[in-house]
C-alpha cells in the first residue's frame, strides 16, 4: 500500500494534501489477509460504480461514499464507534488504532526501525520517545504498554 495523500476537514469543505513530512509518503507492507480483503472490497466497489454510472465520482480512493467521493471522517468515526459498541470492546478512538499497530508491532518483536518507517516518523527517535514504553516490554524491561 502506497501512502500518497491526506484529507482533510477546512472549515467543512474536504481537501486532499500531501502527508506532513517526506517520510510520512511512504510504502506499507500488508499482510496476505489484508491484500485479499482489500481485493474484495475493490471488486465491490468496482460494481458499486458500474450500478451508479456517470453519477460516480472516479478518485480512485481505497474507502469512498457510495458516489466515489472522499467518506467525511465525522462519518467514519460514526461508523467506527457503532464497530466498536456492536463488538462489545472497550471504546476507543480511531486513531488509537496507529498506537495499538505500533504496540503490537513492538510485543511481537519488530525492530524499532521498522516500527518508525511503518509510522512514516521522519525519526527514529520520535518512535522510540512515543512508544518506549512498548519498547521497553518488547525487550524484556518493563511492562506492557
Amino acid at each position: 500500500m502506497t501512502v500518497r495523500q491526506t484529507l482533510i476537514d477546512r472549515n467543512g469543505q474536504l481537501e486532499f494534501s500531501t502527508p506532513k513530512t517526506h517520510r510520512s509518503r511512504r510504502s506499507v507492507t500488508l499482510t496476505d489477509s489484508a491484500v485479499v480483503i482489500l481485493r474484495q472490497h475493490k471488486a465491490q466497489q468496482n460494481q458499486e460504480r458500474l450500478t451508479t454510472g456517470e453519477a460516480w465520482t472516479a478518485m480512485d480512493l481505497v474507502f469512498a461514499t457510495e458516489l466515489g467521493k472522499p467518506v467525511h471522517p465525522r462519518n467514519l468515526f460514526r461508523a467506527f464507534r457503532q464497530i466498536i459498541a456492536k463488538a462489545s470492546v472497550p471504546v476507543i478512538r480511531l486513531h488509537d488504532l496507529r498506537h495499538l499497530h505500533a504496540t503490537l508491532l513492538f510485543a511481537a518483536g519488530t525492530h524499532p526501525k521498522v516500527v518508525s518507517e511503518r509510522l512514516g516518523h521522519a525519526t527514529i527517535g520520535i518512535t522510540l520517545d512515543t512508544y518506549s514504553r512498548a519498547a521497553r516490554h518488547a525487550e524484556g524491561r518493563g511492562d506492557a504498554a
